[in-house]
């Protein structure tokens, strides 16, 4: 029997997880609120759902597995809302997974947390994502679901890096001090989530992000030295004119440990480090073409 994978929130993250199911093992079926995207995915094969909009009721009673990446506002998870009392009904689910984000630690000046570390979320989108984790966690305690939640560092990947902006001119290097952020690359983030999806039984919060967490100006720099570009000149923060979204980014400064995707899921991480994958990037935007 194939196991059926339902994917709310058919993003970037999720995207990357297509190429490693095997087709003979897994169906993968999908919402978006996109015509467009809806066309291409259909295109791939995956059979596509409008949301908000259709009725998913009969994708959840036939899934093994689902996968929630909606975004959620400041009452929650909205898949949450309208499904979870049928998702605790399905006889067929065997996981659960909720991607969040390691802003629900917020801000630690630079220093370490893990998965047991106090939650003070100190901007919106982090506190969005903590009150849908209770929810999920709530949810699961009550009715013996196999729930993991994957807090997701700052995400790149194929479309996703610096190189655009340092070639484009609009590249900031805004310096602050003390700032760290840890990040992902997708493709690893595609590792972690499948290692969990053939392991249901080993649920539980993890964190997910490479092993170096690094300032922002050091990544571009590293990208404008792959491009052979010279560096944008240095800004300091507290002097730099940023939108109040941008400067969101730089509220929280810490670095993240990953150890349990390493030894509870087995993961071994193909971009340790901003190094590594951003080299990797470099050669399949530039070298091919």
């Amino acid at each position: 029997m194939k196991n059926k994978l339902l994917s709310f929130g058919h993003g970037y993250s999720a995207q990357a997880l297509e190429n490693l199911l095997p087709i003979n093992n897994w169906t993968l079926s999908a919402t978006t609120r996109n015509l467009k995207k809806a066309q291409l995915m259909r295109q791939r094969k995956i059979s596509t759902f409008i949301w908000p909009g259709d009725n998913l009721e009969d994708e959840i009673f036939n899934a093994t597995h689902i996968l929630l990446s909606i975004p959620p506002d400041s009452t929650g998870d909205p898949i949450f809302k309208q499904y979870g009392d049928i998702i605790v009904r399905s006889k067929n689910l065997k996981w659960l997974g909720y991607l969040s984000t390691t802003g629900v630690y917020g801000d630690h000046k630079g220093g370490w947390v893990d998965e047991s570390t106090e939650l003070k979320p100190t901007t919106q989108r982090g506190a969005n994502r903590l009150v849908a984790e209770n929810q999920w966690l709530q949810l699961s305690k009550k009715n013996s679901l196999c729930l993991s939640i994957f807090r997701l560092a700052g995400i790149y990947g194929l479309g996703r890096g610096p190189f655009s902006k340092v070639l484009a001119g609009t590249a900031r290097r805004i310096i602050k001090k003390n700032q760290v952020f840890s990040r992902i690359h997708v493709d690893d983030i595609a590792q972690v989530l499948f290692a969990s999806l053939n392991n249901p039984h080993l649920k539980g919060i993890y964190n997910v992000c490479d092993d170096f967490a690094a300032p922002p100006e050091d990544v571009l720099s590293y990208a404008a030295k792959l491009l052979e570009k010279d560096l944008p000149p240095e800004e300091d923060f507290l002097s730099a004119k940023m939108s109040e979204m941008a400067k969101s980014f730089y509220a929280e400064s810490k670095r993240v440990k990953n150890s349990k995707i390493k030894y509870n899921l087995g993961v071994t991480l193909k971009y340790p480090d901003y190094k590594s994958g951003l080299k990797s990037l470099f050669e399949q935007e530039f070298n091919n073409k």
